[in-house]
């Protein structure tokens, strides 16, 4: 049966850093998976092989051909992430490889490219699509409740303390919060919403001075028609970011704000997530007319628990990866394009 205590599958965790010990954490609650490896340079990932009882190892390509997993998640540096992966494509391993799924375009799209010539599965970490949330937005965007999509808003504004940039690539360009923070809202916009083909943006420094970006105004434009605006900035005393409205387990060490950060707007009704309120007209469709709020549930569920169960069904295959290394390549593409938008001062078009 699947997901059952009897028959879980065997699952080695490439880096031992915050990312892979949560995975590690997670997998001891899933009754489908278990730890059977630690890959890790460093003398904390000895460590943290010791704490879960599983051997460690320094060397992927060792631990691949000793412990024959049957599958992999690969929670290294971006960099890491296709060099790491390529091995255990080429035995036949399934691979959980976290997000960003590579740290640049060409590097995903070899990634894809060697997945889909071997046949051999790549999930990759963007969690959020396995929250409950996103996916009743997914399902009920896509199911037509809105009618046609044609507007949608969404925010990314915290305040991210003085220390955190203590570390000094954080400073840098590739450490600011599009591509650490937005490339998150980016994927749950694209699942939500459908894939995104044209983007503009607008960046400036001016609040910390450091190279990086500290706030965005970003403009995108599906394929659908619908178009987005998406203000971004972790310089600002504001309640409007996923982490402060979701509720979500991985994000309870942020206060919770009882806000919303995203709004879909259709000719028939209007969707605000994260709290699931629809809003329809009563009779005739004017804005004379009444406009009721609905209001939708989900269960609370961790899901990180929920993607191992998912990685566990995809190691077996019994279901594809809820998102491919080719569709994470789309989501970091338009999170790219962003960023070079605003470098140009022009609108740049998706590959598609």
């Amino acid at each position: 049966m699947t997901g059952s205590i009897e028959d879980p599958v065997r699952i080695a965790v490439v880096g031992a850093g915050g990312i892979g010990q949560r995975h590690l954490e997670a997998m001891s609650g899933v009754d489908a998976c278990q730890s059977v490896a630690v890959v890790d340079p460093s003398d904390a990932g000895a460590a943290i092989a010791d704490k879960w009882s599983v051997p460690h190892f320094t060397d992927i390509e060792r631990m691949l051909d000793d412990v024959r997993p049957q599958g992999v998640i690969n929670a290294t540096p971006n960099a890491l992430h296709l060099p790491l992966t390529l091995p255990c494509i080429e035995r036949g391993i399934p691979v959980l490889v976290e997000k960003p799924v590579a740290d640049n375009l060409e590097a995903a799209c070899e990634l894809a490219d060697a997945s889909e010539a071997a046949g051999v599965p790549v999930l990759v970490g963007h969690h959020r699509r396995h929250n409950p949330i996103v996916a009743k937005a997914h399902e009920m965007v896509q199911s037509g409740i809105l009618g046609q999509l044609k507007a949608i808003s969404a925010n990314w504004l915290a305040l991210k303390p003085d220390d955190y940039f203590d570390i000094a690539w954080r400073r840098e360009p590739g450490g600011g919060p599009a591509l650490i923070n937005l490339i998150h809202d980016i994927d749950s916009l694209r699942f939500i919403a459908g894939d995104i083909v044209a983007v503009q943006g607008m960046t400036s420094n001016a609040q910390r001075g450091y190279v990086v970006e500290d706030t965005a105004a970003i403009l995108l434009r599906f394929a659908n028609g619908a178009l987005a605006t998406v203000m971004l900035s972790d310089t600002v005393a504001a309640p409007w970011s996923w982490e402060l409205t979701s509720g979500e387990i991985t994000s309870r060490v942020y206060p919770q704000t009882g806000q919303d950060c995203y709004f879909f707007a259709g000719t028939e009704a209007s969707l605000a997530v994260p709290s699931l309120r629809l809003w329809r007209h009563e009779g005739a469709q004017s804005w004379e007319s009444p406009l009721p709020e609905e209001s939708f549930a989900v269960e609370n569920v961790d899901p990180i628990h929920l993607q191992a169960r998912h990685f566990a069904d995809v190691i077996r295959g019994e279901v594809e990866p809820l998102i491919t290394a080719r569709d994470a390549a789309r989501t970091l593409e338009a999170t790219l394009a962003i960023v070079q938008a605003a470098n140009t001062s022009s609108e740049v078009e998706l590959s598609g």
